[in-house]
């Protein structure tokens, strides 16, 4: 299902862009490392000192050159004046549903109670419910216009046939169990401004659960949610640490959807969504500043059917998008090193050694006008080093834990290696995460989490007879040098980014 592509990509004057928290420059100002899929970029006399101050507003032609290209890295982010138009009454919002009546009539109420979001029109499509009668009353208690399918057609086509019917220019589509935090809104709108953005997300957050009601995977969910995408902001980028966002809550530049989402899925639709927009040429926005709650599953038997529900879509994703859903993403050196190191032994662990020290002398041959060529250049060979190591530890609790399990039952060595990891990707998440849990319950936990949705990984690859989503995509390398003077180019391509990150579990 093709899309039509942005038709302007200017930035206008007086928008604003700030240098990203993780960006970094050399002391000159010349060298910037950065970006969604970091890169280093070498800017030009008049782009240095337009970032002197972190931050610069479009005022011609040269400055929103610049902002574009950087924008589209990830090595600026957007701080547009205001939402476009008048705010909130050029959207409509768009609730698909079956059944749960209880948490459709709490969405409403919330949204009909802030008073940014108290007059929009709202469409409700019943999407097959078995008692269409009390989704009907729902909707009609909160002025709410309800569209309904016969059967059940599935998320896809029950959000697609609200965009059918809104008459508005943004769209936020809103499943039934989210619950939109006041002041949601606006900063999504905001990011239209751009005439190249086609969607904008919010961060979406695991909702409190209720008094006396927090078991353990309501405190793993608070952590852990695979709709969580994080607290960093930034371009959503395919192969980059955010290469998609949840359908959950999105809003939308309606003329940029075309016919929307693909009916034919009934998960991983989103995924697929992104992925087409961005082939499109259109920008994507995360904007974890606007947040959402959402009411997770927290029966075990449902938790684990969700997870294994999501693994089964990478197999269709990966016949849509060959090569955008690898288990594994990395540079071959990385990966060689990476193996001899697990070997164990003197002589494999000096050549892993010599084998990165070769690549950060090449790197910082590419790079002489660093501060400090030589510490920078190790700096990025053992993030990316690291980075590999961390993919092949989830890659074997994962996305291969089939594979790996099967290797233990023939070797020791293999059995001991695989414990390990286990033991040490929950530890590491367990810190990295908060968790409110004890290590060793959020290490089983996190377990049952991966062997669900590995499960639905190989199910899917098994039904639809490929092996595209567990093949790793080995790529050349490295952190690319580019230049990135403020000087106009002839046309906005489609961003190009150099891969550098594993893809997210898709919904």
């Amino acid at each position: 299902m093709p899309l039509p592509g942005p038709w302007d990509t200017r930035l206008p004057v007086g928008f604003t862009v700030e240098l990203a928290a993780d960006a970094h420059r050399s002391r000159d100002g010349r060298l910037l490392l950065g970006g969604a899929l970091p890169r280093l970029l070498r800017l030009g006399p008049t782009a240095a000192r337009l970032l002197d101050g972190g931050r610069f507003t479009v005022t011609g032609r040269t400055s929103a050159a610049l902002a574009r290209r950087l924008l589209d890295i990830g090595a600026v982010h957007p701080r547009p004046p205001v939402a476009p138009g008048d705010g909130g009454v050029r959207t409509t919002v768009v609730v698909p549903a079956r059944d749960r009546a209880d948490l459709v009539e709490g969405l409403l109420a919330r949204l009909r109670d802030d008073p940014k979001t108290a007059e929009l029109p709202v469409l409700v499509v019943d999407d097959g419910s078995r008692d269409p009668a009390a989704l009907a009353r729902a909707a009609a208690r909160h002025g709410a216009t309800l569209l309904r399918h016969p059967r059940n057609l599935g998320p896809a086509a029950a959000r697609n046939t609200g965009l059918r019917h809104a008459a508005t220019p943004y769209v936020a589509f809103l499943d039934s169990d989210v619950a939109p935090r006041p002041g949601w809104l606006a900063p999504l709108l905001a990011q239209f401004a751009d005439p190249a953005v086609a969607l904008a997300a919010p961060r979406i957050v695991a909702a409190p659960a209720p008094a006396g009601r927090r078991g353990v995977l309501d405190r793993y969910e608070a952590v852990r949610s695979p709709l969580d995408m994080g607290p960093r902001e930034g371009p959503v980028v395919p192969l980059s640490a955010l290469a998609y966002v949840p359908s959950a809550t999105l809003v939308v530049r309606r003329a940029a959807l075309g016919a929307g989402f693909d009916p034919r899925l009934r998960v991983a639709e989103d995924v697929d969504l992104c992925m087409r927009l961005y082939e499109a040429g259109w920008r994507l926005r995360y904007v974890p500043g606007a947040t959402v709650g959402h009411h997770h599953r927290t029966g075990l038997r449902d938790w684990l059917g969700q997870r294994a529900g999501y693994g089964t879509g990478a197999a269709e994703l990966a016949l849509r998008h060959p090569g955008q859903v690898p288990p594994l993403h990395a540079a071959p050196w990385s990966v060689a090193a990476c193996a001899l190191l697990l070997r164990g032994r003197p002589l494999p662990a000096a050549a892993a050694v010599t084998l990165a020290g070769v690549t950060a002398v090449r790197l910082a041959r590419r790079m002489p006008d660093a501060d400090t060529p030589v510490r920078a250049a190790a700096l990025l060979t053992l993030a990316g080093l690291r980075g590999t190591a961390e993919q092949l530890l989830r890659c074997a609790t994962r996305h291969h834990w089939p594979l790996a399990l099967a290797a233990g039952a023939a070797s020791r060595r293999a059995r001991r290696l695989l414990l390990a990891a286990a033991l040490a990707e929950g530890l590491l998440d367990h810190r990295r995460a908060a968790s409110g849990l004890g290590p060793l319950t959020h290490t089983a936990v996190r377990r049952l989490d991966d062997l669900a949705y590995g499960w639905g990984v190989w199910h899917g690859a098994l039904r639809r007879r490929t092996a595209g989503p567990l093949l790793p995509r080995i790529v050349r390398t490295a952190t690319p040098v580019r230049p990135a003077a403020a000087t106009p180019r002839p046309r906005t391509p489609r961003p190009a980014h150099q891969p550098s990150a594993n893809l997210p579990a898709p919904h």
